[in-house]
């Protein structure tokens, strides 16, 4: 689930990037998106901002679309359904079902961004009833140790891509800064 939040705010932050106008072209942006999911971008993937969104939103022959994360994750719950509350399994099918609704081909110029809100606002339901149902003992920690060692590796591999594609003093390298702070959830931390 962790990894799914983390690649709808990286779209959802690219796609921003892209109205305003940045100097990057969008296929290379795209191709940062995936090598920051740990995929070699291939030459044949189609880097043309829709059929993109839907490939990493939508597409369940993907492995790191969100659909096939929110996907791993409903399976992984249901492997520990006794172990989970009722409430968090419920919020993870609401999820599943929500996502599994749309599917590649679907109308996606209607509001991709409803779509990647709706991931984000979803992953952060889960764990707010995970806090607040789930008693803390080892499951709970074993929870927040999958969580938070995804979360490391996500913002590793997003920081170690970013640092190889921002080029210092770039006519652009503000904006691009302010979409990795944004990609990392970290920007209004670093304003305060």
């Amino acid at each position: 689930l962790e990894r799914a939040e983390h690649l709808a705010r990286l779209l959802e932050v690219n796609l921003n990037l892209m109205l305003d106008h940045s100097a990057t072209p969008a296929d290379r942006r795209w191709r940062r998106v995936l090598e920051c999911m740990g995929q070699a971008p291939k030459n044949e993937l189609p880097f043309d901002t829709h059929r993109f969104t839907q490939l990493m939103c939508v597409d369940r022959a993907n492995l790191s679309s969100i659909a096939s994360c929110i996907g791993s994750a409903r399976e992984n719950a249901r492997q520990v359904r006794e172990q989970i509350s009722s409430e968090m399994w419920e919020q993870l099918n609401r999820l599943f079902l929500e996502v599994y609704r749309h599917r590649p081909g679907d109308d996606w110029n209607a509001e991709p961004m409803t779509f990647l809100a709706g991931v984000q606002e979803g992953s952060w339901l889960f764990q707010g009833i995970t806090n607040a149902m789930m008693n803390h003992g080892e499951g709970w920690h074993f929870i927040r140790l999958g969580r938070y060692t995804e979360r490391a590796l996500n913002l590793t591999n997003l920081l170690d891509v970013h640092f190889a594609a921002i080029a210092p003093g770039a006519a652009d390298a503000h904006i691009e800064w302010l979409g990795l702070l944004k990609s990392a959830s970290a920007f209004e931390a670093y304003c305060k």
